[in-house]
């Protein structure tokens, strides 16, 4: 059983472990999220998301700035994101999950080599209070799924591993080391890294893919995928899911053998607040909303051919509003430090399903 004070009234979640998912019975309104917030800085955005009072907050990765090997630091990095203020309000008011990314994994743009990957893990799991005999305790990775609410009002949370089991894709062999981005003919920045269409470039691993099937054919109205870097964003030379094209066509082929429908991908990484759409041949549209990052921002927007609105440059959080109508719909808003939207797009629910 898990207290949770929401809105004034104490609430008694039971929390049931059922074929790897917690089944939390609260109904989410409200889902917000963000990305890169660096322990030694200030982080006056929290007082932003607790005023809008969000039942579930999803840490995408990047949640710490550790970049170590030395496991004394990490814990001690994450007990500085502890002692904020701010997160100490979310935590008596939110529930509070979490993914990773590289840098709190452990090492910028890391993946399976990271030696240090089990203990890092470990103190994650630790920081976010996961009870000691879940399954994501036991197996490699610290992917998880979590189903809240009941019949047609149930959303699935699904937060992906894409660290552990990671290979690096291939580098851009016009793109010079050591530069922060290079710049393209046309003066806009690039990264170093292009598509890989080899066997061994993946990110998932074989048994989370299972794992992510298994999940996709459960009933749920809606369903939030966690992706540290971003599914849906295009042609930026960055860690996105376009340089593991394998990936992403296994992932839309999953989606449509498994005929999941209401997916929705929220992301981080790219310090910029963002929204694109992938098209999907013989399926529905995939919306991506990037939220990057609670302190870190780049100078610069980067590219993105799948963009449908206006990138933000600022610390941001990204919030999901489901509005449980006839016909429900998902509000996906990226908000700045002092809760102003920033991006704003509606997406009714018949838009998340495949044609009869």
């Amino acid at each position: 059983m898990r207290t949770l004070i929401f809105c004034g009234y104490m609430l008694l979640v039971p929390v049931v472990s059922a074929a790897q998912n917690h089944l939390l019975p609260l109904q989410v309104t409200r889902l917000a999220f963000g990305s890169c917030a660096h322990e030694d800085k200030p982080q006056p955005i929290w007082e932003a998301i607790n005023r809008i009072q969000p039942e579930v907050f999803v840490f995408v990765g990047d949640n710490i700035y550790g970049d170590t090997e030395d496991m004394a630091l990490l814990k001690a990095k994450y007990a500085r994101l502890g002692a904020k203020t701010g997160y100490q309000a979310l935590k008596k008011q939110s529930i509070v999950l979490a993914t990773w990314d590289d840098h709190d994994y452990g090492v910028n743009d890391g993946g399976h080599t990271y030696p240090k990957k089990e203990e890092s893990k470990q103190i994650l799991l630790d920081f976010f209070d996961e009870p000691k005999d879940t399954p994501r305790r036991q197996r490699p990775g610290i992917y998880e799924s979590y189903l809240i609410g009941s019949g047609d009002r149930t959303v699935q949370v699904i937060l992906l591993d894409e660290r552990t089991f990671r290979s690096l894709p291939s580098w851009n062999p016009t793109y010079a080391r050591g530069k922060w981005l290079n710049e393209r003919a046309d003066g806009l920045p690039y990264g170093p890294y292009i598509p890989d269409w080899s066997d061994t470039c993946s990110m998932l691993g074989e048994a989370q893919w299972q794992w992510l099937e298994a999940e996709l054919r459960k009933p749920a109205t809606f369903r939030i995928v966690a992706s540290s870097t971003r599914f849906a964003a295009g042609d930026d030379g960055m860690e996105i899911w376009m340089n593991y094209p394998r990936d992403q066509k296994r992932m839309t082929d999953l989606i449509k053998r498994t005929k999941a429908e209401g997916i929705v991908f929220i992301s981080g990484d790219i310090h910029q607040g963002d929204l694109s759409v992938l098209p999907v041949k013989d399926a529905y549209p995939l919306y991506d909303l990037t939220s990057s990052g609670l302190t870190q921002v780049w100078r610069h927007v980067v590219p993105n051919t799948n963009r449908v609105a206006s990138a933000y440059l600022g610390p941001n959080f990204g919030l999901v509003t489901f509005l449980w109508e006839e016909d429900p719909k998902l509000v996906l808003e990226v908000r700045d430090e002092q809760g102003q939207v920033r991006i704003h797009h509606i997406v009714p629910r018949s838009v998340l399903r495949f044609a009869p």
